[in-house]
């Protein structure tokens, strides 16, 4: 038996050989390839703030495979956010950070043997590609509350 730390490499791994296996995924809605760069598998396992803890990492790295199947399938967005964000790190001069229009869109399906509610997040940088950003699950449970996710998409 695996111990919790082998086990969380070796679902790392598989996240990561099955994220780099291509450079995009074409998505019908945009009609473009999405790109997947090393900046969203950062983002599965940090968050601007910290460091995702194991359980969080280890539920983004188990959802990624049907993030990647909603990207390839899906021919709507469900939600959509615009913000002007601190991008890159701040100057040496004077401490700015540049500020760039940041795009944010959500896609989410049902997904998978057992039919999860997937969101899969997807971002463009002022002009630049849109890129896979994030993955979750649709809903979590809080005290025996359904909590739905209407806003913060940009930081999970």
């Amino acid at each position: 038996m695996l111990s919790e730390e082998d086990y969380f490499k070796q679902i790392k791994e598989k996240a990561r050989l099955a994220y780099s296996a291509q450079k995009g995924i074409y998505n019908p809605y945009f009609k473009t390839t999405v790109v997947l760069n090393s900046d969203g598998f950062h983002h599965l396992q940090f968050s601007a703030r910290r460091e995702r803890n194991k359980s969080e990492q280890l539920l983004k790295l188990r959802l990624l495979p049907l993030a990647l199947e909603i990207i390839k399938k899906s021919g709507t967005i469900q939600e959509y956010r615009k913000l002007l964000t601190p991008i890159g790190k701040k100057s040496a001069q004077d401490g700015s950070v540049t500020m760039k229009e940041v795009e944010y869109w959500g896609l989410v399906a049902i997904v998978g043997e057992r039919g999860t509610k997937v969101r899969t997040v997807l971002r463009k940088v002022g002009t630049g590609n849109i890129t896979f950003w994030s993955t979750m699950l649709f809903s979590k449970r809080r005290n025996g509350n359904q909590k739905l996710f209407s806003e913060g998409i940009e930081d999970e």
